[in-house]
């Protein structure tokens, strides 16, 4: 049987919300699926919640919401926030993302979040 976890999309206000949703809809209230990028495609491709047999849906429902709460704009105050703790090899590759997402270029954070979950997640994504 498959499980469904929904992502009430006008829930998500920006990537620290996300995390909440994503944590309550897989875990219940006050749960864990990741509290940054790399620790969601571990979550997503190690179980932490999701079925044993791997077969779920995440339902993303008012994904325009989020799309528009996860926009050009959060994408830049988190990479504003990464800047400040990137090594400094990393700075311009990491500006050059900054500066693309302050002139409303380049991928979002919601286009992070829906590659991680379409590469990583053994089930389904669907957008609603």
């Amino acid at each position: 049987m498959t499980v469904t976890y929904v992502i009430p999309g006008a829930e998500v206000t920006g990537l620290e919300r996300f995390w909440q949703v994503i944590g309550e809809a897989v875990n219940g209230p006050d749960g864990y699926f990741g509290r940054n990028l790399d620790a969601f495609a571990d979550c997503l491709g190690g179980g932490f919640g999701t079925p044993e047999d791997r077969d779920f849906v995440i339902e993303w429902r008012d994904h325009e919401l989020s799309r528009r709460a996860l926009g050009h704009q959060e994408t830049a105050r988190q990479l504003r926030a990464r800047l400040a703790r990137v090594p400094e090899a990393n700075r311009a590759s990491v500006q050059g993302r900054l500066d693309d997402a302050e002139a409303g270029r380049g991928p979002t954070v919601f286009d992070w979040l829906t590659e991680i979950i379409d590469e990583r997640a053994p089930g389904t994504l669907r957008l609603l």
